[in-house]
């Protein structure tokens, strides 16, 4: 019997993220939510912009490419407006509510 391939989890997060954008919006606010790890955020952003292609997004953020890898690597500070233009270019907005 032939066992299927399995796929690794983030690019299946990244597939569902292109396919999906009712899932791209939950998923960037559960990761808004995790005020306790601020990292999480970047990752989010990262899938995201990976789901919609980094050059894609660059552009259209009107930020250069390799800036965009480094605000969103692991290791990244974004700025605030930096943050704003990306999820501008996803077709997202940061959002705040009462907690």
């Amino acid at each position: 019997m032939k066992r299927k391939a399995s796929t690794r989890h983030h690019d299946a997060i990244v597939r569902r993220l292109r396919k999906d954008p009712e899932f791209a919006a939950e998923y960037l606010k559960a990761a808004l939510e995790d005020a306790d790890e601020p990292r999480v955020l970047l990752i989010a952003l990262r899938h995201l912009a990976q789901a919609q292609g980094i050059a894609n997004v660059a552009k259209a953020a009107g930020i250069e490419r390799e800036s965009l890898y480094r605000a969103l690597s692991p290791h990244g500070n974004p700025r605030l407006s930096t943050l704003v233009a990306v999820t501008k270019a996803i077709g997202l907005r940061l959002t705040v509510e009462a907690a």
